[in-house]
Parts: structure tokens; sequence; C-alpha cells
């Protein structure tokens, strides 16, 4: 019986931005301290996978890396020419919000031929779905510079290679990171046969982009759908999204893969966001996207690791995805589960429920 795959490299942790604390860049009063996004959560969660015995119940694979023509699918010659260089110099800045130091082409190459192999896999059947442990992150990054911790699109990449090579054609991505997707909205804005879908908190990062407005352009208007949650939005509120416009919109645009752009900074424990999901929210919309993956697209469903910054709580939100992936009984205990589902405002406010309620409309309406 086919597994669920598991895609990660030790490559991929040694990933470093510097000393830059939760700012793009040091300075003068600001003392150094590790990036926000270290790879401390990153390992957490491949080492909870050991120590449950999850992963042996998992296709372990450490894929070789993304290759130059893979890449340049998606990314500006200028833009990877600049990124080797500083690599081969003290590092630098992808762009915005995007620094490194050398070794990060090694772990960014490394991390987009993550998501290549397990998209490859789920595309072709070799195993029934996947997660590709990334690192960096991915999904903020834009054709010609990298952003938000991001260098390469590795989304992107590994979807438009998969259809280049005829592995897939209509491709469905789901971002549920805290910060808008503007990677894959820009990467596939004009596109068609790519439905891009980003539920994130509203104005957080990105600034300039993730508006419910923004639904493609071209021969591919309709086939982005932004929903802007407002901070403190909980489990009612991201279960009511998902019930009344995310999966249904999933469905009916009828893919033959589906991808998950999965950050767990949703998460009440999240440092850099400002919503309320317990690790439970994670293993239940992964449920949900499994049925529908099923009913879909014969349950070709691949997660790729974006955001959460929480180094304690990411690897029990990721083993409660990655058990639900695999279908297995193997759990590991939250011990904050129910003490987060139980605090103030976890309910559906009225006024995320006027919202979402007034999206939905909008979107019915855009198909008349």
């Amino acid at each position: 019986m086919s597994k669920t795959g598991f895609y990660w490299h030790e490559r991929c942790f040694w990933h470093d931005q510097g000393a830059i604390g939760v700012f793009s860049a040091p300075g003068e009063f600001l003392q150094p301290q590790a990036a926000s996004e270290s790879p401390e959560s990153k390992r957490r969660l491949k080492n909870i996978l050991e120590v449950s015995g999850l992963i042996d119940e998992l296709h372990v694979v450490k894929p070789a890396a993304a290759s130059l023509t893979d890449l340049l699918r998606f990314h500006t010659p200028r833009y990877l020419d600049e990124l080797q260089a500083g690599d081969k110099a003290r590092g630098g800045n992808g762009g915005d919000c995007a620094p490194y130091m050398p070794g990060s082409w090694a772990a960014a190459t490394q991390s987009a031929g993550l998501a290549v192999a397990a998209v490859e896999a789920v595309a072709l059947g070799e195993v029934s779905n996947a997660y590709a442990l990334c690192r960096p992150p991915g999904h903020h990054a834009e054709a010609d510079q990298g952003r938000g911790f991001c260098l390469l699109g590795n989304i992107p990449v590994a979807v438009m290679r998969a259809r280049a090579l005829g592995q897939a054609n209509r491709v469905a991505i789901l971002d549920w990171d805290v910060h808008h997707g503007n990677g894959q909205q820009a990467a596939f804005y004009n596109e068609p046969e790519v439905f891009t879908v980003s539920m994130h908190q509203a104005a957080n990062y990105p600034l300039e982009t993730g508006g419910f407005d923004e639904q493609g352009e071209g021969a591919g208007l309709g086939s982005n759908l932004n929903l802007p949650l407002p901070p403190g939005c909980g489990l009612g509120a991201y279960a009511y999204a998902m019930e009344k416009l995310v999966l249904p919109a999933l469905e009916a645009f009828k893919p033959d893969l589906i991808v998950v752009a999965c950050g767990y900074d949703a998460c009440a424990k999240d440092p850099l966001g400002k919503m309320l999901l317990n690790s439970q929210a994670f293993a239940t919309m992964t449920a949900q996207l499994k049925a529908l993956a099923e009913r879909c697209c014969e349950g070709k469903l691949v997660f790729v690791h974006e955001g959460g910054y929480s180094e304690g709580y990411v690897p029990l939100c990721g083993h409660a995805v990655i058990q639900t992936l695999a279908g297995s009984q193997i759990a590991v205990p939250d011990p904050q589960n129910d003490e987060i589902a139980a605090w103030g405002y976890q309910a559906l406010q009225p006024h995320q429920q006027s919202l979402i309620d007034d999206w939905c409309q909008q979107w019915e309406q855009r198909k008349q």
C-alpha cells in the first residue's frame, strides 16, 4: 500500500539569516538575536516524528536539490545570478526582508528540491500524499526577488515543473499561512489552470497584497481567491471560512492535484501572527482537504512547509497534520490544545461571519 511521503534534508536546517531577530536587518539599538525564521521549529518537527515513531510509517526521502532549469521556469536569470553571487561573497538580502548568509543558496535549492520531489511523487502516484519539510520557506518569493524570509518559490517551481512535464494540469494551491501567499498569486495570476487561494491575516505581510478584490487577470481572471481575515480569528472563523468558501471553491475548480502552503503561524502561540488556532484545527483542515482530494483528484495532496515561528508549538501542529495525512494512530499529546480552544473569542464572531458571508456572495456573483 502506498504511503505518505516525507521529504526533508539536513541541509535545509543550515540556512542562516544572521542575527536579525524579528527585524529585516540589524540596527544600532537592536541587540543581536537569532532570526525568527530559525531552523529549530522545523528540526523539532522532524525530531518529534522520530520520537513518536510516526516517521517509521512514512516513506522518507532526501531528494536532490532543484536544478537551475527548474528554477528558471519561475525565477529570472538576473535574480538567480545575484543570489549565487551574494552566497559566494558575504551574504546579502534577496530583496525585501530576505537576508541570507553564505551557504543559503545550497539550502534554498535543496528546499525547492523537496517540493519538486514531493509534487512529482504524488502526481505520478508513487506515494498517496506527501509532506515536504522545506526551509527556507518559499511562498513570499517572487520571480525577481526574495521576500519575507523566502528566497526561492518552492511551490511555483514545483508546480511549474510538474505542469511542464505533463505530470499535472489543473492544480489548486491553498495557502493557510498567516501571511498572504503573494508568491503563488504572482506566479499564476494570469493562468486559468492553476487556482490559488490564500487564507491569511489581513494586512500583515506583505502590506500591499492579499485583498479579496485581487482575483486574477486576463485569462486567469477568477483563478485567485484571497480571504484576508481580521486579526483575532479562531477556531470558529477558520471553520466557517473553510466550509462556506474555501472547500466549495476548491472543489468547483476540479483540480487533478492539490498543494497546501502549510504555515503554522496562525497558531495561538506564534510571535508573528495574531490568530488563535490550536493543533487540532490544523488536523481538522487537513482531514477536510484529504477528503476533498479523494473526491476530486484520487487523493493527490501535497503539503509544503512554510512559516510558523513558535519553536515549541509548531512541532505539535506539524505532527497532527502528518498523522492525519498518513491516517496513523500514532498521536502525541498537545497539553495546550484544549486550553487554547477554551479561550475567549474562539467562537465565530458576528463581524467575522458577516465578512465571510459577503465574500461568499461576491464570489458567487462573479460567476454570473
